[in-house]
């Protein structure tokens, strides 16, 4: 295995069966690899986004439970659970964002570390369009 960059149109990429041998074969890789940054780039957005509109709203609920409570101390008033199993899903599902995230990020890093520079190209400027495209959504709401 070579250990420098070259330009080829045969490598291996990620699995024995992801094996290019043509030109075609090539050009279709770089746009897999190209589009799988760009999805990382997406969700590494989303949830920066996700965990802000999470943060307001269980503040927002925590504020408004707070009052209610304090409007009707002599009544009898539904368990704290609530807002915990809201923040325990909430974390659920960030957590699974994440090994998203994590799970396509090595992805990506092991595709640019077969050496081939078209694959390394196609990584860069696909995180170079995801940032592009994600960054928008960030100041959006």
């Amino acid at each position: 295995m070579e250990m420098h960059f070259i330009f080829s149109d045969k490598v291996v990429l990620l699995f024995d069966f992801w094996s290019v041998h043509s030109p075609a074969g090539m050009a279709l890789s770089v746009l897999v690899v190209l589009l799988l940054a760009v999805l990382y780039e997406n969700i590494k957005f989303g949830k920066v986004k996700l965990l802000h509109h999470a943060l307001v709203n269980m503040s927002t609920s925590t504020s408004q439970q707070q009052e209610t409570d304090q409007d009707s101390s002599s009544s009898e008033s539904l368990p704290v659970s609530r807002p915990r199993l809201r923040w325990f899903l909430c974390h659920f599902g960030h957590s699974l964002i994440h090994i998203a995230q994590v799970v396509i990020g090595y992805f990506v890093m092991l595709a640019v570390m077969s050496y081939n520079t078209w694959i390394f190209l196609g990584v860069v400027l696909g995180s170079a369009v995801g940032y592009y495209l994600a960054y928008p959504l960030l100041s959006i709401g």
